[in-house]
């Protein structure tokens, strides 16, 4: 028995939904199942739609996923950036301070996050180079301009330690913290009796007087002496005119704790070195005080991907590096040369 498949009528309304011009079609274009539940449509362009619209969707889908994913481990892993709790930036100086350039990149990264409210720059160190010492102290100072930012002292900040710390709103120190040490320091040694003992010669040959000063292989002159006295000053005043500044202090009365003593937390705050007593964690609880902040936590530059082995190789390149200098040129420090 033959069976020859119904006509379908069209109204307009399906005909533009599917494509097909307004009228009947036969059973070439439209085959009905009778003992299914579903309609196959043999039209390649409806096909070609439908293939696109499934691409589409798999594809959408896969992108809401990764939106959401990405989301998740921002507010998780991330600066916020906007999500989640507000957060207070802590910069870490520690040991004796040569360089600034991480320091400074990472300052500059607190002062442009949007989530970061407020700065700490805890700061355990004797303090070291002149110029890093500076160039640190002075982009706390520009910090501070868009953001609070207080200096928290472990067990020593002290000299250029104590140098950076004085650009900050406000300075916390622990009771037991060794601070101060206001002053600058070199160390000259001579080895010229050693050369003479072992018969070893060193022949110099210079544009100036004062070009090899405080050479160890040559006697260190009274005229040196008066040279370098003078050099050491100049920096000295800098440092005196720095605290001065800061602390809103006369500079005669820097002056007379400028002496390269040291003295406790508690000292420093008798003396208008330091504002308050307190741990980082008092640190932490002024800023959320002062800019009304309620869920705050403490966040910190990523590390770097270094191993244990690795910075035990760069710690002693750095100090062979800094041996090998001072040897060659007299180095002036912001320095506590004391325990």
């Amino acid at each position: 028995m033959r069976f020859d498949p119904p006509s379908v009528d069209l109204n307009p309304l399906q005909s533009r939904r599917f494509g097909i011009p307004i009228g009947s079609i036969h059973g070439h274009t439209l085959r009905i199942q009778l003992a299914g539940s579903f309609r196959l449509f043999d039209d390649p362009k409806l096909m070609e739609n439908r293939g696109w619209l499934t691409v589409l969707l798999v594809f959408g889908g896969l992108f809401v996923v990764l939106i959401a994913c990405s989301i998740v481990l921002v507010m998780v892993f991330g600066d916020g950036a906007g999500f989640g709790s507000s957060k207070i930036g802590v910069i870490e100086i520690q040991g004796p301070i040569t360089k600034s350039k991480e320091t400074l990149e990472d300052i500059r990264n607190f002062e442009n996050k949007e989530s970061v409210k407020g700065i700490i720059v805890r700061i355990n160190s004797p303090g070291g180079a002149v110029a890093p010492s500076q160039e640190i102290y002075q982009a706390v100072q520009s910090a501070k301009e868009e953001k609070p930012l207080v200096a928290s002292m472990g067990t020593t900040a002290a000299s250029g330690g104590y140098y950076i710390a004085c650009g900050s709103d406000v300075i916390f120190a622990n009771p037991g913290t060794v601070t101060g040490s206001i002053g600058v320091i070199t160390q000259l040694f001579n080895i010229e009796k050693l050369l003479d003992d072992i018969d070893i010669q060193v022949n110099t040959i210079k544009t100036g007087e004062f070009k090899d000063a405080g050479s160890p292989f040559k006697e260190f002159t009274e005229k040196q002496r008066e040279y370098f006295a003078q050099l050491l000053q100049d920096i000295y005043d800098q440092f005196v005119g720095a605290v001065a500044d800061s602390r809103e202090l006369d500079e005669s009365r820097v002056e007379k704790l400028a002496d390269g003593r040291v003295f406790t937390g508690r000292q420093a705050q008798e003396k208008g070195l330091v504002d308050k007593l307190g741990s980082l964690e008092d640190a932490k609880d002024y800023l959320k005080e002062e800019e009304g902040l309620e869920d705050v936590e403490l966040t910190y530059p990523p590390k770097d991907d270094m191993n244990f082995l690795s910075g035990v190789v760069q710690q002693i390149s750095d100090s062979v590096a800094r041996e090998a200098k001072s040897q060659s040129t007299p180095l002036v420090e912001y320095r506590y040369a004391g325990p």
